[in-house]
């Protein structure tokens, strides 16, 4: 990931070097993703680092003081993908086998797969990439394993790929398939050279989901999904909340004009965070519109019943 943002910076600027620091932690079971995180971002504390490249569905909605996302880069396919065992080949979730054992580490695709696929049976899996595709290729546990189709076409691992999970089966999670150069706030201009970055249809769509799932009170914890699309100046967000079974959830879709065209653009040098984004050269009226509509899709869950669901969700994920 790192990689391929800094060949993209390269590609504008060719005659700043650019160092690549390559950092690994021991990530305990609890937590490794956030703890990942802060690690990173410690050593951007330090100024050992001037930019950070995460995944973006990795970051929470509120950053710590002093940092901020200066780039959201285009997104790549936000869906879920359904790895085999090399003994299922040819198959897919509807057609295997009843009690089929299937690996997740997420509660949002547990929750939605249970409903969707009553026949099948989900246990949670842990590790990275390699770890995973190791545990479901050796030993006979697992008949299939969901993960992000994003992560494994970055490795080059589009060919495990069996089935691409569209909406009606599963809805994704915020931010999932972009990546995100987090730096710190207050470097100007560290934020204008990544701000080159920016893809402005993948940061629209990425305040509004950051926004929904913040004003949800959301997280890891509890099953949120998302999805969005922009379409004919128009930016639609669909959100939904689950029971960790999946049997009582709420889905809705609303929509807002992003057309900048007749509204004054905001000025560069306008450092207006959104939900931890910080987008130099992308409308600011638009930015506004797509936070808006976050809260506001939020709100008409919230007045649905969403916060009741959330709580027992994350009463009972606290008990496991």
């Amino acid at each position: 990931q790192t990689d391929s943002v800094a060949d993209r910076l390269r590609e504008f600027y060719h005659d700043v070097h650019l160092e690549i620091g390559k950092y690994s932690f021991y990530m305990s079971k609890i937590g490794e993703k956030s703890l990942f995180t802060k690690e990173l971002e410690n050593a951007l504390e330090r100024n050992e680092v001037d930019l950070v490249v995460h995944s973006l569905k990795d970051l929470p909605t509120g950053l710590p003081v002093g940092f901020t996302i200066g780039a959201v880069l285009k997104r790549e396919n936000p869906y879920d993908a359904v790895v085999l065992h090399p003994q299922n080949a040819g198959k897919s979730l509807e057609s295997l086998p009843s009690k089929s054992l299937v690996g997740t580490s997420s509660l949002r695709r547990a929750a939605q797969l249970k409903k969707r696929f009553p026949h099948l049976e989900f246990k949670d899996i842990r590790g990275n990439l390699n770890t995973r595709l190791k545990k479901l290729d050796e030993n006979n546990d697992f008949s299939a394993i969901i993960l992000a189709a994003a992560g494994l076409q970055r490795m080059g691992w589009e060919y495990r790929i069996s089935q691409i999970l569209d909406p009606e089966d599963c809805l994704y999670a915020v931010g999932q398939g972009a990546l995100a150069v987090e730096v710190r706030a207050r470097d100007q201009d560290i934020l204008e050279m990544v701000s080159v970055l920016h893809d402005p249809d993948t940061v629209l769509r990425s305040i509004a989901e950051r926004a929904f799932l913040r004003h949800l009170e959301g997280g890891c914890s509890v099953p949120v999904a998302v999805h969005t699309e922009v379409k004919n100046s128009q930016l639609y967000l669909t959100g939904a909340v689950y029971s960790l079974d999946g049997s009582d959830s709420l889905k809705e879709t609303m929509q807002t004009s992003i057309d900048s065209d007749n509204q004054e653009q905001e000025k560069v040098d306008e450092e207006v965070q959104r939900v931890g984004i910080t987008a130099l050269k992308v409308s600011g009226a638009a930015q506004d519109a797509a936070e808006k509509l976050g809260v506001d899709l939020a709100n008409l869950l919230l007045s649905k019943g969403a916060k009741e669901i959330l709580t027992v969700a994350r009463q009972l994920n606290d008990a496991r």
